[in-house]
């Protein structure tokens, strides 16, 4: 089994953020790569009006999806859901999809469909500069309270601006619905707060909940490899 990790909105260095689970299932057996969302740069072209959007996010997802003929489960974090949802339609070797504190969009919908009414506080939104981010001084204690402090500091060294327009870009079609599809909610989660996380889980086919804030592959690792290497 290979695992690809799909990261969230408005960080950069994929692997990074799944660094700790990848040592985790590679201590089980377990492969794993980290795709890159040009959305956040991670492909070189700034974000911005004219900059990359989800369709790119998708089309760099699936590529990392296609590589190789190994049996492949997807895990994707927070606005990667949007992402993996589309990526993954059509691609055999995906046999499993789980989202960690994300979003399971039907067709024509986007990440904007499941925002507030009110933009949160913890995001920066630049409508001229067509970007958008998380705001530094509130990082640690709205998505990272249950992380070591060594980690929050390298987390928040990764915060990127990201294209705007993905807020508003829908998808065209979901993998969800074919596939077998497990939803962690993250119980201590300050950004995405449970109650929603529950909401969007009632789309899934399994729904487990980990004691843990936005990033549990940051702050319970093992507890990640554990639920990925158990996966039926």
């Amino acid at each position: 089994m290979r695992v690809v990790f799909v990261h969230g909105a408005c960080v950069r260095d994929g692997s990074w953020w799944w660094h700790l689970a990848a040592a985790a299932l590679e201590a089980r057996g377990i492969t794993s790569v980290a795709a890159a969302l040009p959305s956040c740069g991670e492909d070189g072209r700034p974000p911005g009006p004219r900059g990359p959007g989800l369709p790119e996010d998708v089309a760099a997802v699936r590529a990392a999806l296609s590589e190789g003929d190994e049996p492949t489960v997807v895990v994707a974090h927070s606005y990667g859901g949007i992402v993996a949802a589309e990526a993954a339609v059509g691609v055999a070797t995906v046999r499993h999809l789980v989202f960690v504190s994300s979003y399971l969009p039907e067709p024509g919908e986007s990440l904007s469909t499941f925002g507030a009414d009110v933009p949160p506080p913890f995001l920066d939104f630049d409508p001229d500069r067509g970007t958008f981010g998380a705001r530094p001084e509130l990082f640690a204690e709205t998505f990272a309270q249950d992380c070591p402090p060594d980690v929050v500091r390298d987390a928040a060294a990764r915060l990127t601006r990201q294209t705007l327009a993905v807020l508003q870009q829908p998808v065209r079609a979901v993998a969800w619905h074919d596939l077998p599809t497990t939803y962690v909610v993250c119980t201590e989660d300050r950004g995405t707060p449970a109650a929603a996380q529950r909401e969007c889980a009632r789309r899934a086919d399994e729904v487990i909940e980990v004691r843990a804030g936005h990033h549990p592959f940051l702050s319970r690792p093992e507890t990640v490899a554990d639920l990925l290497a158990n996966l039926s």
